[in-house]
């Protein structure tokens, strides 16, 4: 029997070597635009194409969110902005380092893998799967963005802020739910739907309203140099420990109105703008299972028409 009767026998092994193909330079750019480390993949470059991807989509979603939130809440805009650019910088280097491996080389021996088929399927699991699923586990864990599309917030959040949320909170292992805090949570009354309020009570709390102010296991939250404030004045000032914040329509509060514990496992959340807020006076205290998020950053903000350029970057207290 002759090699040519053998059909198992490999190609190269029957004095057909594989035939030398040509890498354009400008293929390999253009698809390591497309995906950092594909055009590697189409220079022959396995090992190099793997750790370019791996470098762009873990310094591009976790890495950044990592980093934004290392820094102090007022950095973090300036930190996630930092992180992108090093991304977009990687990016544009897998994609000249392509280029340029593809000018030196512009004629090789093709591996067997080297195909179209294996190209497109590498697409599809890296730009449509994996990329796709980092996202959605950093926008779960890390950081998420959000609109302010009501008032019920003011003046801490206006509607046309976009803020940035730590949703890596109220877990076994991160820093546990605080008096003050500023919170993302699931709407009670519609599941689909997030909120934010402001935390006032913890578990086991007693919540009451005195004279239109907020107290607290028997603490007036009200500053006392500030005086309860009414829909359209001055706001007035609230604290809790070093936390300070700014309410407004206290007169809202209703003496009768409330009077309770907080039951263990939930917290109780209003809003800044106790005139226009539904919130736990209305649904009731909130399981602390629901609170998944703390804002912590304004970094755009949109009003009457134009760009607030005074509040981007501004720490939410």
């Amino acid at each position: 029997m002759t090699p040519l009767d053998n059909p198992a026998q490999p190609l190269f092994q029957r004095g057909h070597p594989p035939a030398m193909q040509p890498r354009l330079p400008w293929v390999a750019g253009l698809m390591s635009l497309a995906l950092p480390g594909w055009g590697q993949l189409y220079n022959g470059q396995a090992n190099r194409a793997i750790w370019c991807f791996l470098a762009f989509s873990l310094l591009l979603l976790p890495g950044t969110a990592l980093l934004g939130l290392a820094v102090p809440p007022s950095l973090m805009l300036a930190a996630l902005l930092l992180g992108l650019v090093a991304a977009l910088g990687l990016w544009i280097f897998c994609a000249a380092d392509a280029y340029r491996a593809a000018q030196r080389a512009p004629a090789q021996r093709l591996e067997p893998w080297q195909t179209s088929g294996l190209y497109t399927l590498v697409f599809i699991c890296c730009a449509l799967l994996v990329l796709p699923a980092l996202t959605l586990a950093m926008r779960a864990h890390l950081v998420q963005p959000f609109a302010i599309p009501s008032a019920s917030m003011a003046p801490s959040l206006l509607p046309g802020d976009w803020v940035f949320a730590d949703m890596h909170y109220n877990c076994p292992s991160c820093k546990a739910v605080q008096r003050g805090d500023v919170a993302i949570f699931t709407y009670p009354n519609d599941r689909t739907l997030y909120y934010v309020k402001r935390v006032v009570a913890l578990p086991g709390d007693r919540v009451q309203i005195l004279n239109h102010q907020l107290v607290v296991n028997g603490l007036g939250l009200a500053k006392p140099d500030s005086e309860p404030g009414q829909a359209g004045e001055v706001p007035a000032l609230e604290a809790w420990g070093d936390k300070t914040w700014q309410v407004q329509g206290q007169q809202a509060l209703q003496d009768s109105a409330l009077a309770q514990t907080v039951p263990p496992g939930h917290v109780f959340l209003l809003g800044d703008n106790r005139a226009a807020s539904t919130d736990s006076r209305q649904f009731g205290a909130v399981p602390l299972a629901d609170v998944v998020g703390r804002v912590r950053q304004i970094w755009f903000s949109r009003g009457d028409g134009s760009v607030r350029w005074q509040r981007i970057g501004d720490r939410v207290n």
